[in-house]
């Protein structure tokens, strides 16, 4: 059985008639009830450390919760956000042990059962190496599944002396012996960044890519449409322009813009084939103002709107 640890994070303090979302996690679930939505921490940067980044993402799982839990629920649809936060469980944080692989497959041993049940599942990283560990809970279940990835990267490296890292997670999934992974797109890349052998393993592979200039709210709508079947997603703070995100693992000239960032993380919580998502590479060593921080947890806010429109 997994083992966690408690978050550490003091509840903001406010009036009864003024509720934010660390007030109501998990407030009316019952016994053996199964949650509507799961957060879960996945504290680990080594894998960043193995890619030759600039450590420190595994202390934001806590620091986006400082966030999220001072946000308020959706107030335009106030009566169905309370219900999905009243019924959403936080785990808390996995207690991992530097061992990139051991985690990685103890995060895929503890998404699968709550994959399985039909929960949602939002996972905060952590390095990008977090995706691996995730993509092996639907492995575990015996699942195939689509991987969205929002990125200014692919993050389709190869392994470093036989060992996968932050960069190579979704190489390591479309190339899994259990042929787990169906569908791959990564979108939001930065031409300036991106290697030209990793777009040719991209289409070796029949992945597909979208540049950042090509994004819009019509263009992020149509990724998620071409999704087949149950997906998940990942959001890679990396993405987003480091005006916006200072504290990413590896900052962004150019990146997404947050407007269209946070219309990707709706679109993830209201499209029904997205069945989990990550939140990674929040590097709070290196964060001002709590802004990358901030980003994260409106991200999660924006995640958690969505799946309360896609059950209206």
């Amino acid at each position: 059985m997994s083992t966690f640890t408690t978050p550490d994070v003091i509840l903001p303090t406010t009036g009864g008639d003024d509720p934010r979302i660390g007030h109501l996690l998990g407030t009316h679930l019952t016994e053996g009830e199964v949650p509507r939505a799961v957060l879960i921490g996945f504290p680990s940067d080594e894998g960043v450390h193995r890619n030759g980044g600039r450590v420190g993402a595994a202390g934001a799982p806590d620091e986006i919760r400082r966030m999220l839990f001072r946000l308020t629920p959706d107030p335009e649809r106030y009566e169905e956000s309370v219900d999905l936060l009243e019924h959403t469980l936080d785990l808390g944080n996995l207690a991992l042990s530097d061992d990139v692989e051991r985690d990685q497959a103890l995060l895929g041993e503890t998404l699968a059962p709550l994959l399985a049940a039909g929960s949602f599942v939002i996972v905060l990283g952590g390095g990008h190496e977090t995706s691996y560990g995730h993509f092996q809970g639907y492995v575990g279940q015996g699942a195939r599944v689509a991987i969205l990835n929002w990125d200014s990267h692919p993050d389709v490296r190869d392994l470093e002396q036989g060992l996968g890292h932050a960069g190579s997670a979704f190489r390591q999934a479309m190339l899994d012996p259990s042929g787990a992974c169906r569908q791959f797109v990564a979108a939001g890349l930065l031409p300036h960044v991106v290697a030209r052998s990793h777009l040719e393993f991209l289409a070796a592979h029949g992945a597909r890519f979208v540049w950042q200039r090509d994004l819009s709210h019509a263009r992020i709508d149509e990724i998620y449409g071409s999704l087949e079947g149950p997906s998940f997603v990942s959001f890679d703070l990396d993405a987003v322009d480091q005006s916006v995100a200072p504290g990413a693992s590896s900052p962004a000239v150019g990146g997404i813009s947050s407007e269209l960032w946070l219309h990707a993380a709706y679109r993830a919580g209201r499209t029904r084939a997205i069945q989990s998502c990550d939140v990674v590479e929040m590097n709070p060593v290196y964060d001002r103002d709590n802004a990358a921080a901030r980003l994260a947890a409106v991200t999660v806010w924006n995640v958690l709107r969505g799946l309360v429109e896609r059950d209206l």
